[in-house]
């Protein structure tokens, strides 16, 4: 009975095993077709090897004749060859430059229509722009018109220079004096010519006088230098060469430090050299002299700053010998009073 049940179970079993053996056939010819399916999304996928070196030099439009490979459909039949793709002119391609596309905006077109020179407000042929380094302008500075006071008496002192030119080329006066008791002991007065050089400064060569009451006059030729050095001090320079071998050098430096806006503090050193003796005139060779000063101004205007300072006047070597042996004093101290003005 027992042979009888079991030959009745195994029919129906043999065709589950021949079912199962038809199955895992379709997939062995499936992955033989695709030998990275089921990998794609894993992840452990290996990374796709990099290209040959012999590759990466390769002109690629030389790949448009290659032969296509034929590509297998899901199915197993070939699809048709694709088209190569058209190569690409990159004559025509620029960076920079080149001609304005024909979409652009006229550049005349924000005049209005107008140009210059032409139309109803035309100027005419005679250039009316004119610049302001083209101008000629004048100015005349008062720096020092002061009342001095020193050992009993008084005296009274000035220094100006005024200009006239333009920005690079003009002609200057300087003059420089002192008069007591009716008399004008010392003058300085030098001709110019500046020429500008530099953004701050000027060369200057003219001529010179020295003249005064009681003694002779003496003429020098002038050279020499005038501008504004670091740091805000002017700077004043000349070098002289006079008649009978005479030489001579001033220099003189100021600066003016702004306690506010209106009141101003300025010291100021000057120093004369000469090249050999004058005893007419009462100089020595070397250092003859010099003056240190220190004044204090009150600007109600730029043009009009009154002031009040001290000085300190000495003479050194040959020409202090020289004041002495006279019966005067080689050196004073000076209490001054005066106005700055400029126009």
């Amino acid at each position: 009975m027992m042979q009888a049940e079991f030959s009745n179970v195994m029919p129906g079993f043999k065709k589950t095993l021949l079912a199962a053996a038809l199955a895992l056939g379709a997939m062995g010819a499936a992955f033989a077709q695709d030998p990275h399916a089921g990998h794609a999304h894993g992840h452990g996928q290996q990374p796709a090897p990099a290209a040959p070196a012999a590759m990466q030099g390769m002109d690629h439009s030389q790949m448009q004749g290659m032969d296509q490979p034929e590509i297998q459909t899901m199915d197993g039949a070939n699809a048709p060859p694709q088209e190569p793709a058209p190569a690409m002119d990159h004559g025509d391609m620029k960076m920079q430059g080149g001609s304005a596309p024909p979409d652009a905006r006229d550049p005349h077109a924000y005049s209005g229509g107008y140009q210059l020179g032409v139309g109803q407000y035309a100027l005419g042929d005679k250039r009316q722009l004119v610049m302001a380094d083209e101008h000629l302008f004048a100015s005349v500075l008062v720096d020092r018109l002061e009342w001095a006071h020193a050992n009993g008496h008084n005296a009274a002192a000035y220094e100006a220079q005024a200009w006239f030119g333009n920005s690079f080329d003009k002609l200057v006066l300087k003059a420089e004096g002192e008069a007591s008791r009716g008399k004008l002991h010392e003058a300085r007065t030098e001709l110019l010519w500046g020429h500008a050089v530099a953004s701050y400064w000027d060369t200057q060569l003219g001529l010179r006088n020295d003249a005064g009451s009681g003694r002779p006059a003496r003429n020098w030729l002038a050279f020499g230098v005038q501008g504004l050095a670091p740091y805000w001090f002017e700077v004043d320079a000349t070098a002289y060469v006079g008649t009978s071998g005479r030489t001579a050098l001033r220099l003189s430096a100021e600066y003016e430090l702004l306690l506010t806006q209106r009141l101003i503090l300025q010291p100021r050193i000057e120093a004369n050299l000469y090249g050999k003796n004058d005893p007419e005139v009462g100089i020595g060779s070397g250092l003859s002299n010099g003056t240190v000063g220190l004044r204090l101004r009150y600007e109600f205007s730029r043009q009009f700053a009154p002031y009040i300072g001290v000085e300190r006047y000495q003479t050194f070597g040959n020409t202090a010998d020289m004041i002495r042996t006279a019966g005067g004093k080689s050196g004073e101290t000076r209490f001054v009073a005066g106005v700055r003005v400029w126009f």
